[in-house]
């Protein structure tokens, strides 16, 4: 077996396995399936006895405190947990980010969990 031909399959069953996992998981950051759930999202913070306003939630997390995403809600949370745990190590920070995912009913996720 040619070792171009071994690369050329092993790279391609790789693909194919990322793109099967994608499938049951939440995550999907490493494979090339498509993104195939829309995340309406809110995002509430505050510090402390203070709430942080919709600008603040911006540029805390790189997303609006409102919008659409089209990747999977974990994706959302995983940026939300990031920055959590980079600016609020004490942990006085409280997130609820309500979302619904492809027009379902709405669901709720609290930071710190």
């Amino acid at each position: 077996m040619n070792w171009r031909y071994a690369l050329g399959l092993t790279l391609l069953l790789l693909q194919g396995g990322a793109i099967v996992r994608a499938r049951f998981a939440n995550d999907r950051y490493f494979c090339w399936a498509p993104f195939d759930q829309q995340t309406k999202y809110s995002i509430g913070v505050s510090i402390g006895d203070e709430g942080l306003a919709d600008e603040q939630i911006r540029k805390r997390y790189r997303r609006p405190a409102e919008g659409v995403d089209n990747r999977s809600a974990q994706h959302l949370f995983d940026i939300i947990t990031r920055a959590e745990q980079k600016f609020e190590p004490a942990g006085r920070s409280r997130v609820l980010v309500r979302y619904s995912v492809n027009g379902h009913p709405e669901q709720e996720w609290r930071y710190p969990q």
